[in-house]
């Protein structure tokens, strides 16, 4: 088989027949594909819309037999946070079990971040594989694959897929990684999304009480604050209508009192264990000034 499903926003690393229509740095720079990529890299990659199980549906309806794969952010981070719904969520599984087709859940960003088993835990869907890298590294450099027994024999040195890397096992990575899981535990996800939740709520309703158009999309210790007049925001299409230059105004002010944001309205904040309810409060007041700086530009 050789068509592989991605979805509109999503973002799986720089590999050529994934560099179609994706999120993050792509997406801030309104590039609908890499430089460089031929057309024969991304002639077998089927790129639906995120959040919409009836595409999957009729993908599957028409090139069922030819799909290898199905890869997704089970919680789109590269597009800013955009959730899941539950019946797309299950579509996918549904289909790719129907067919014998891979479900990979791309969880990079969300693996031991949602929570201690990842988005899968939060949705109750067991993937076939899973990508994980960032807080399994502890802040090292790091990447994982894992999944069904009879898919990973497939790999070198078991199997006849080669997979090798030069930092592969690296001893540094290895040690930070796991020191940092064995920081975690229930009170680690209990806390942050204490602390999260304060944050979304009050930063919501400072910059809404200003007369600002903003909606918020957050799962566990991640969020978005998108600048936008529609009510919500469930996939890439949603993404594209937000005020971007609201944004460049909201973070360029941020910066100016001390708070930090991701530098583009297609990222995502990440909360951690080091923020505390004083740096919260801190935060939301530097909203509010912000807030009182730019509430007449949301009107123009």
């Amino acid at each position: 088989r050789k068509k592989i499903i991605m979805f509109e926003g999503c973002y799986h690393g720089h590999v050529d027949y994934l560099l179609t229509k994706a999120g993050s740095g792509l997406a801030t720079y309104s590039i609908p594909k890499s430089a460089g990529i031929p057309e024969e890299a991304v002639m077998h990659t089927i790129t639906l819309s995120y959040n919409k199980p009836e595409e999957v549906r009729e993908a599957f309806k028409k090139h069922g037999g030819e799909i290898a794969a199905v890869i997704v952010e089970p919680i789109a981070g590269n597009m800013g946070v955009v959730k899941p719904k539950k019946e797309f969520i299950q579509v996918l599984r549904e289909e790719t079990e129907k067919h014998d087709s891979l479900l990979i859940f791309d969880e990079v960003i969300t693996g031991f971040r949602v929570a201690y088993g990842g988005a899968q835990h939060l949705y109750s869907i067991t993937p076939d594989l899973t990508c994980l890298g960032k807080v399994i590294g502890g802040g090292l450099p790091i990447g994982a694959v894992g999944g069904r027994g009879d898919v990973m024999d497939k790999l070198s040195p078991l199997g006849s897929v080669y997979q090798a890397g030069t930092f592969s096992g690296n001893p540094l990575s290895m040690t930070a990684g796991l020191a940092t899981l064995q920081q975690l535990s229930p009170q680690t996800y209990e806390k942050l999304e204490e602390i999260s939740k304060l944050l979304e709520e009050k930063t919501i309703t400072t910059l809404r009480e200003y007369g600002i158009n903003v909606a918020a999309n957050r799962v566990g210790s991640m969020m978005t604050f998108f600048f936008t007049k529609d009510e919500s925001v469930q996939d890439y299409s949603d993404v594209q209508r937000c005020d971007r230059s609201l944004f460049a105004k909201f973070f360029r002010s941020m910066m100016s009192r001390g708070v930090l944001l991701p530098p583009s309205q297609f990222e995502s904040i990440f909360l951690t264990l080091t923020h505390s309810r004083d740096v919260i409060h801190e935060v939301v007041e530097a909203v509010k000034e912000t807030a009182e700086e730019i509430g007449g530009d949301s009107h123009e």
